[in-house]
């Protein structure tokens, strides 16, 4: 079994920053990719950043320029640097994980979620 635990969410005014993280822990031999998803309410989950184990990255159009995605592959942990938020960003952010456990199976794995609201 794998556990995600994501920190950093919470209230920031627009303009503003926040710095997600994610920690993964258990059954882990190799992290293939890391991603953060979001869903604001009323609206499907949506891919923000992924990173691989490599380190190329992928953003979403409506965050490139403002968010950097980071990850710490000794740490198995992920960040996501978000600049300049606005009340569009608002959301629950979800960090995800695709790892391949010790017996070769891979899986795909979710944290709980964490809030992220923009306004002033």
């Amino acid at each position: 079994q794998v556990q995600l635990v994501e920190s950093g969410g919470g209230l920031v005014q627009p303009g503003g920053s926040l710095r997600l993280s994610c920690a993964a822990s258990g059954n882990i031999f190799s992290i293939y990719a890391m991603s953060w998803y979001r869903q604001a309410p009323g609206k499907q989950r949506e891919l923000v950043a992924g990173i691989n184990s490599g380190g190329t990255t992928n953003y979403a159009d409506s965050v490139k320029g403002r968010f950097t995605i980071s990850r710490d592959n000794a740490k198995n942990t992920v960040s996501l640097q978000m600049n300049s938020l606005n009340p569009e960003d608002t959301a629950v952010y979800y960090c995800n994980a695709v790892v391949r456990d010790f017996i070769g199976f891979r899986g795909d794995y979710w944290g709980q979620g964490t809030q992220v609201t923009v306004s002033s």
